[in-house]
């Protein structure tokens, strides 16, 4: 059991700022224990959105998941805590809202909306290495 800190960044997409869930989300977060080290609402640019997905650059979901994202306002959270990292991901749920777990993030505030691009709500880092390229560039 690790008993370092660690800190992750989350993100609330363009549809959890659009259905004014950033405070329930913001809650779910501290009500686990995690602490919030930094937060800002912005509208993402593609240079930052490019950046922050370059790894899903040429699959078929990547274009449509940019213009997703810069579609409207995203709530960027810097949240530290024990484990923290895997914490997150499994207070968020699994990726398609349809099957997370009720309980979790997506299980109980999700849904597929049957549009060409998963709409799950948040992000969240998914490794150490990953946190700290993705705080990088949403936080300078």
């Amino acid at each position: 059991m690790s008993t370092q800190v660690e800190e992750t960044l989350v993100l609330i997409k363009p549809d959890g700022v659009a259905r004014n869930l950033t405070g329930e989300i913001l809650r779910r977060i501290e009500a686990k224990g995690y602490s919030l080290v930094d937060m800002k609402l912005l509208q993402a640019e593609r240079s930052l959105l490019a950046e922050h997905y370059a790894e899903h650059e040429g699959k078929p979901f990547y274009e449509p998941l940019i213009e997703f994202m810069e579609s409207g306002p995203i709530v960027a959270f810097r949240i530290a805590g024990n484990r923290v990292i895997e914490g997150f991901r499994a207070l968020a749920g699994t990726t398609d809202p349809t099957t997370a777990a009720p309980g979790t993030i997506r299980g109980d505030l999700g849904r597929d909306w049957g549009v060409k691009v998963q709409q799950n709500l948040v992000h969240g880092s998914d490794s150490p290495e990953s946190a700290a390229a993705e705080l990088a560039l949403w936080f300078d």
